[in-house]
């Protein structure tokens, strides 16, 4: 039973109060707290991934250059290949010896 106008009951009340109020005033900062350094850890995340990601797009980008340039060196090879051009059968004679009667002496 709560007493209004001074009594003991109410003065125990306001005490509950007051230190459910301190307590959730905490509760609330350790939640907002965790929260932000969830979110700055997300952020750091991100800043990783997306150095991450740049560094991939380069290496796409060289190995991509390489690969072009090592299907033009193909290309001009094939046409000037003795062994492309030889009129042996390889497939039913797959003896080393047959590859060098194909090349130029």
């Amino acid at each position: 039973m709560s007493q209004q106008g001074g009594g003991q009951g109410s003065h125990e009340e306001d005490d509950r109060k007051v230190r459910r109020r301190e307590k959730n005033r905490v509760a609330a900062q350790r939640s907002r707290k965790k929260q932000t350094q969830k979110a700055d850890k997300l952020h750091e995340e991100y800043e990783s991934l997306e150095q991450e990601n740049t560094s991939l797009k380069r290496e796409i980008g060289k190995l991509t250059d390489e690969m072009k340039h090592l299907s033009e060196v193909l290309k001009d090879h094939e046409k000037i290949c003795p062994l492309l051009h030889c009129t042996m059968n390889f497939v039913t004679v797959p003896r080393p010896d047959a590859l060098t009667s194909c090349l130029p002496r």
